[in-house]
């Protein structure tokens, strides 16, 4: 497999499946221009080549697969696949002789108005005997109206010289869409979107509303799971089975166990274990990791954090950088103060503990196991095993205050 692209697309190495490479079209000279390109890594290959448009998407194995047998069933040296669209709109049109072969290809900025009528279009995907191919390759002109070098004047090299040219006719309308705009490009992946959520309501997934609902490929779900209304499941998620998943949630590259639940909440690069509960309103950070049966609830934001079996993150709290045992309960509005403006530092929780609400964890620092902490502390030192951290101004009442304060200020009117 060899993938032509412009020298400015490194990015698409990292893309690439194992065995591919890529050829790099310097100068945008045309779809012929890059098929040449292309064949230089194949130099020594013998047998037939297939050549790809890369901006039909929707393409599948079961229309190259019959492109390809048709192509060997006609004992062709060269094949072009062909559809009628209802709007053949910029496309290459087909022409035909009078007993139906296939007579040449015009391009939409060259053809004639009789020409622009016909609608058999040229899909862009073609199959060539390579040593013919090679043999054509250096004939190419850019006598036409872009000058560039046109993929479809190697077919008709092939109709010049007797060389048998088949058209394919498929009926496959989608599969032909080609992308132009962002129009298109926006029609195309509502397409594959659509056939995604087709895919997984087949084999079990409840999507309530596939209208509303985004799952990229690659994306996978388990049975039984209900993916709920504005929901989007992007890069490699995998969610288990028996979950529900919104609505209102967007997830990236995260992990979901069987049985979790997560409504109305961004999580990004972060693992939900079996059981879990997340949100409403809530925003997993890369890095975090949630144990069987924990809970990250309203209001709540952890970044590369740990929090432990059956551990709590309620409501309304940040945790950084911090590592929380089993069976802990962390109360309302509690903070771990994580970044003192040059580096991070972590906190470390221990298992059975009550954090109590509105507390501040300034890091570094430690509570151990069956610890508490009285709400509205601001912890500074470790916590032993089994203590009460308190640390907050002791309370006082000033009786009276309130009459005080009104004497004062109808004096003041008077």
């Amino acid at each position: 497999m060899v993938v032509v692209s412009g020298a400015e697309h490194a990015g698409i190495d990292a893309l690439l499946p194992p065995g591919a490479e890529r050829a790099v079209q310097a100068e945008r000279l045309g779809s012929g221009d890059a098929v040449r390109i292309g064949m230089e890594p194949l130099a020594d290959f013998e047998g037939d080549v297939m050549v790809l448009n890369g901006d039909v998407p929707l393409a599948g194995g079961e229309l190259l697969a019959a492109l390809r047998r048709h192509h060997v069933d006609t004992t062709a040296r060269a094949t072009i696949t062909t559809v009628v669209l209802a709007d053949p709109a910029h496309y290459g049109r087909v022409l035909r002789d009078g007993n139906g072969d296939l007579a040449g290809i015009v391009e939409a900025r060259d053809a004639s108005p009789e020409e622009l009528a016909l609608r058999e279009i040229n899909v862009g995907f073609y199959v060539f005997d390579a040593a013919e191919l090679r043999r054509f390759l250096p004939t190419m002109t850019a006598d036409n109206v872009q000058g560039e070098y046109y993929l479809t004047e190697l077919v008709h090299r092939f109709l010049h010289e007797g060389d048998r040219v088949a058209a394919f006719l498929t009926a496959d309308v989608e599969a032909s869409m080609g992308v132009n705009s962002r129009v298109e490009l926006a029609a195309v992946t509502a397409i594959m979107r659509g056939r995604i959520l087709e895919r997984l309501m087949l084999e079990g997934v409840t999507v309530e509303d596939p209208s509303s609902t985004y799952v990229d490929w690659g994306v996978t779900i388990g049975r039984d799971t209900v993916v709920r209304p504005q929901t989007m499941l992007c890069g490699a998620t995998a969610i288990g089975a028996d979950c529900t998943v919104g609505p209102g949630c967007l997830l990236t590259d995260v992990e979901v166990a069987d049985g979790a639940t997560i409504v109305s909440s961004h999580l990004v690069g972060c693992r939900v274990g079996p059981g879990c509960t997340v949100g409403p309103f809530t925003h997993l950070r890369p890095g975090t990791e949630l144990a069987a049966g924990a809970k990250a609830g309203s209001y709540v934001e952890i970044k590369a954090s740990k929090v432990g079996k059956g551990s709590k993150v309620p409501h309304l709290s940040y945790v950084g950088d911090t590592t929380i045992g089993e069976d802990t309960n962390i109360g309302a509005g509690t903070i771990t103060a994580n970044y003192d403006g040059e580096h991070k530092y972590p906190t470390v929780i221990g298992s059975n503990v009550k954090i109590g609400s509105d507390t501040v964890l300034v890091a570094p620092v430690t509570v151990g196991d069956d610890a508490y902490t009285g709400a509205g502390s601001a912890i500074t030192k470790d916590v032993p095993e089994g203590a009460l951290g308190v640390a907050r101004g002791r309370q006082e009442n000033v009786e009276g205050y309130a009459a005080r304060r009104r004497a004062r200020r109808h004096g003041s009117d008077g």
